[in-house]
């Protein structure tokens, strides 16, 4: 038991410093535009693929732009349109998967083939389809994640259900004559929460590669607008000449999605352990 609660401690410790990391990302995010040192946008001939020095501390791009303020800017759009599309998917799929559970019969296995369906591919091919057909831009990239970005957390949801459906305590709300919809949210959602929310919480890091993902074959968020995987990509050909346009986004890339991974595993871990006592 000591063990255990010393266990519980460690991890708690580990996900509050993960918060702070994430909370200080989001706010980096929200406070960019004051944070540039430079306009993330302007050119300049002069200075074009400059290395990093007082005046551009990341250096430039190939139009001159001040990579360290692309690199800032950028932290909005990749980090707000992966936590949106994730809360989006999140509760599309969370729905579909308690209704195929809680209802069985026909529902439930319409929506588990059009879950297989989606799962029959890997994630970014028929996102690279969608993204192709729609063409370029934030909504379309979200858009194109999304397609199948909701089916983990539809069978996960379905299978809860399932497991959770026969408590005696379900049972007991059915008695008191609660409907289907209400013993569904007030009573089956609070007791599969854990496991939906450590999915999602990893799931940000994988939607934020897929967006830069996409961004990088030219079919995501376009230029000028800052994203870290359009940076990647508008720069690669000069890898050699300036690393630097390449190496800040794809470190800052790196760097966040490991915080949103070990942030999931340490809300795993403590849920785990509080599962225990």
């Amino acid at each position: 038991m000591k063990d255990r609660m010393t266990v519980g401690k460690r991890n708690r410790l580990r996900l509050f410093l993960f918060l702070g990391l994430t909370g200080l990302l989001v706010l980096l995010s929200v406070f960019a535009p004051l944070l540039v040192p430079n306009d993330p946008n302007a050119t300049n001939a002069l200075h074009m693929n400059e290395a990093p020095g007082r005046d551009f501390p990341l250096g430039t791009d190939r139009y001159g732009r001040c990579v360290c303020s692309r690199v800032l800017m950028g932290t909005r759009t990749s980090i707000f349109s992966a936590v949106i599309l994730v809360a989006v998917t999140f509760v599309f799929g969370t729905v579909l998967g308690m209704l195929a559970g809680w209802f069985g019969g026909a529902a439930d296995a319409l929506i588990m083939r059009l879950t297989d369906v989606f799962l029959a591919f890997p994630q970014m091919v028929p996102a690279i389809a969608v993204a192709g057909i729609l063409g370029g831009g934030m909504f379309n990239a979200m858009l194109a994640m999304g397609v199948t970005g909701w089916t983990l957390y539809a069978r996960l949801a379905r299978a809860q259900v399932l497991a959770l459906r026969e408590e005696a305590y379900v049972s007991a709300a059915r008695l008191t004559g609660q409907g289907a919809l209400s013993i569904l949210l007030k009573t089956l959602l609070p007791n599969m929460l854990g496991p939906l929310v450590v999915s999602a919480s990893t799931q940000i890091g994988t939607m934020m590669i897929g967006i830069a993902g996409l961004s990088f074959l030219g079919i995501g968020v376009t230029e000028p607008q800052a994203e870290w995987g359009s940076m990647i990509s508008a720069s690669r050909a000069y890898l050699q000449l300036a690393p630097w346009a390449v190496l800040a986004p794809a470190g800052a890339t790196i760097c966040t999605v490991m915080v949103f991974n070990y942030l999931g595993d340490c809300v795993r871990d403590v849920l785990d352990v509080e599962g225990l006592r």
